[in-house]
């Protein structure tokens, strides 16, 4: 990473106060600026005041105004780059040694947990770093214990009437206020589409590295990014998953791009011991334990598969089931013996004392059973709009890692647990597993970034 010293304004250290209030002031005019320039009125006025300084043009003025209009319309759906005649610009201030976070808030907690990931292995390295957190998440609270500030923005879907435009501008304002109050060194983003508001924000900042962390498995037809979305990145680095990567994206941009292995949030030597688990969770000892998580059940329903599996798990004696709760979803509507709801985070904290799982195909929860060798049925979700669940599965069940359910009926979830409660296939299952297995990609991504602000 560049220093930015050099372009740093030299000031004592009693003006820095001033200087921030000011630039807050000054960069809000230049980004109000910049919105009234790109706006589809500004420019229409602009081609007639210029046809009307100079009459020939007028003759052409329907033809220039139809381009503008088409030219503005490719900048609405991402496929072509805003340039300003006046560029927008920021004054150079001196960085601090500070990273700012922006997952976003998708259907589950994969974004902010990854980045939460790294981020808290990124203070263990360096207990002076400033780490910040900006999002849509709404369970900023769960930033505290690890000693990380949060600022939260509402979603879109959340305000009532308010159009994607009328959205990134406040993402836009909020974030700039944000940068200009922590001035950060490091800018790392966690998302399957960058938003407009936030790419505005990052948009020519000196000195600050800007990171995009990547992860796919993408679905062929999924939803394109805007074009010109990975120019505005340094560097692109990409967690590893169950099937290869495509970075041919990437490769057209020119982008710096990074791999590491898959991202866990916990380590094993974090999670609790069985014993400890259990009695936390007010569990016998001696129950065979079902952990059950299907997501949030934003874009699907989780409902009745769950209430299928109850009912098979509900006829094996010494069985507890614990079902996991999203703490961004809806409450679960749950009865029956040996049954309880756990709404915490994050859960793999107890999976010592799981003795199997059903989940969801996300890219966390994948990922958390391999590394910690839990036997699981995986159900993927195949109503994602980007995210290929069940490439993703598949490539578990190929291995014989995983029992994966594409479509569960009765009869065929019946016979996925009986296998899984097999003691000699679980076991199997389990050296599948550690074949599959890697290294922590948190730590790895964790050293890097640490190295990147200390050049």
């Amino acid at each position: 990473m560049t220093s930015s010293t050099s372009n740093s304004l030299e000031v004592e250290d009693g003006q820095e106060e001033s200087l921030s209030r000011l630039l807050l002031r000054e960069n809000k005019h230049y980004r109000e600026l910049r919105r009234i320039r790109s706006s589809l009125a500004f420019r229409l006025g602009t081609s007639i005041v210029r046809a009307l300084k100079f009459p020939p043009k007028l003759l052409l003025l329907p033809f220039t105004l139809l381009f503008v209009g088409f030219d503005w319309g490719l900048e609405r759906i991402g496929k072509k780059k805003f340039i300003s005649e006046a560029s927008h610009h920021h004054h150079p201030v001196k960085n601090r040694h500070c990273v700012v976070m922006f997952p976003t808030n998708g259907v589950g907690f994969g974004h902010f947990t990854r980045l939460l990931a790294i981020a808290k292995r990124m203070k263990k390295l360096d207990s002076t770093l400033e780490v910040v957190f900006f999002s849509t998440m709404p369970t900023m609270h769960l930033l505290k214990e690890h000693g990380i500030l949060g600022y939260r923005l509402p979603g879109r879907k959340e305000y009532n009437d308010t159009s994607a435009s009328e959205w990134n501008a406040m993402v836009e304002e909020n974030l700039a206020l944000v940068f200009a109050a922590h001035r950060p060194s490091m800018f790392v983003f966690d998302g399957a589409y960058p938003y407009r508001g936030m790419l505005n924000a990052i948009k020519g900042r000196s000195g600050l590295e800007k990171i995009w962390v990547r992860r796919g498995t993408f679905k062929k037809n999924a939803t394109n990014i805007p074009v010109d979305s990975l120019v505005h990145f340094d560097h692109v680095v990409r967690p590893k998953d169950s099937v290869p990567t495509d970075i041919s994206r990437e490769v057209l941009h020119d982008v710096e791009v990074s791999h590491c292995e898959p991202i866990v949030f916990l380590d094993e030597d974090e999670l609790l011991s069985r014993e400890d688990a259990l009695s936390r969770l007010g569990i016998r000892q001696n129950m065979f334990v079902v952990y059950i998580q299907l997501g949030a059940g934003n874009i699907n329903s989780i409902g009745s598969i769950v209430t299928q599996c109850l009912d098979i798990l509900s006829q094996k004696k010494n069985v507890h089931v614990v079902i996991g709760e999203s703490m961004i979803g809806s409450r679960l509507s749950i009865k029956g013996d040996r049954v309880q709801v756990l709404r915490d985070y994050p859960n793999s904290w107890y999976f010592n004392g799981f003795d199997v799982s059903i989940i969801a195909g996300g890219y966390n929860s994948f990922h958390e059973v391999v590394h910690h060798k839990l036997p699981s049925i995986c159900i993927p979700n195949t109503k994602t709009g980007m995210d290929d669940q069940l490439a993703r599965a598949n490539a578990a069940g190929s291995a014989g890692a995983m029992i994966v359910l594409d479509d569960p009926e009765p009869g065929s979830l019946a016979d996925a647990i009986a296998r899984i409660l097999d003691p000699a296939h679980r076991d199997q299952m389990k050296k599948a597993m550690a074949d599959l297995n890697r290294s922590n990609g948190a730590a790895e991504v964790a050293d890097f970034f640490t190295e990147m602000l200390i050049v």
